[in-house]
């Protein structure tokens, strides 16, 4: 029998906070998206597997808006994306029409691969680079 949504997401993001999250920032490789906290102000920043494409970056997050920096991006749309140790602004697009999973094919094959594994509410999000 399967997990509920709910158990499985709070299960999931459980172990992001306390354990990959906290390892990946360290990573110099490890592709950033930095937001700003919707009640805090200060700068939130969440790894992410995506994929630069032109002056967009595209990746998916795996809980939709029940993610806090979805949750931020909704708030404050301006962002930061650190791709390969350089820092970018830009404005993050939550794009709820696009298909997801067909989104996934096109990304990183390991992260996509865990984002279709743990995720429950799959959507696309496109920072549009400045």
């Amino acid at each position: 029998m399967g997990l509920d949504r709910d158990t499985k997401h709070r299960i999931v993001t459980t172990f992001q906070r306390r354990v990959a999250n906290p390892l990946s920032l360290k990573l110099p490789g490890q592709v950033l998206v930095e937001t700003t906290g919707r009640t805090s102000g200060l700068p939130r920043r969440t790894p992410v597997g995506g994929r630069r494409i032109g002056d967009s970056f595209w990746f998916v997050s795996e809980f939709g808006p029940k993610s806090q920096y979805v949750r931020n991006i909704q708030a404050d749309p301006k962002v930061r994306v650190r791709i390969r140790g350089r820092w970018y602004e830009g404005t993050a697009r939550l794009l709820p029409d696009d298909d997801a999973r067909a989104r996934l094919r096109t990304l990183p094959r390991m992260n996509s691969s865990a984002v279709r594994a743990f995720g429950t509410d799959l959507l696309t999000i496109r920072v549009d680079l400045d």
